[in-house]
């Protein structure tokens, strides 16, 4: 036959963790946990080369606005063959606008893929006088009107701009340009 088991005897009632010890019976101690890996250290931050970087975009940004043209300043450029009496005419608005693109709304890499497509089109239709409106830079953060810079640039780039001035106030003042593009089979 089995023996009978007898209960331990009870601990007095107001020892409460006599009394789980008791209730829980033998325990046995976990083996220690390792310790969590330790967190990477953060990769050295190269505080030299960014200030050089930062100083050399900096100073190339005041390059770019030290040629930049302002919200009043007058577009104008014409070719050497092109005679001065040429942008005089063109200035005071005496030759039929043929065509118009408006670059209002527009971003810098849109306005400039626009300006080349019309370029481009109007060169092929055979039109010898575009108007391009880009606007005074009013709405920009700083006084120089990015679409009007750009416009300067890229038209002084082009081989088919044989000139161009701001328009006259009746045709846009200062927020556009009048363009004389070459024929096609002028281009240089």
């Amino acid at each position: 036959m089995s023996k009978r088991r007898e209960p331990p005897a009870s601990p007095p009632p107001d020892d409460d963790a006599a009394l789980f010890r008791s209730a829980v019976g033998p325990v046995r101690e976990l083996p220690a946990a390792p310790p969590p890996p330790a967190a990477p250290k953060p990769r050295p931050v190269p505080r030299m080369a960014r200030r050089d970087e930062d100083e050399a975009r900096s100073e190339f940004q005041r390059m770019l606005d030290a040629g930049a043209l302002e919200t009043g300043d007058v577009l104008r450029y014409r070719r050497d063959e092109v005679p001065p009496r040429v942008l005089r005419r063109l200035a005071r608005g005496e030759y039929a606008v043929q065509e118009e693109l408006d670059l209002h709304h527009a971003d810098s890499a849109q306005a400039e893929a626009l300006l080349r497509g019309f370029l481009k089109e109007a060169r092929d239709a055979g039109l010898a006088c575009v108007r391009v409106i880009h606007g005074k830079g009013l709405h920009s953060d700083s006084r120089i009107p990015p679409l009007k810079n750009l416009v300067d640039r890229r038209l002084r780039q082009r081989a088919d701009v044989l000139a161009f001035h701001s328009a006259p106030a009746a045709q846009g003042g200062g927020g556009a340009v009048l363009v004389l593009l070459a024929s096609a089979g002028r281009q240089r």
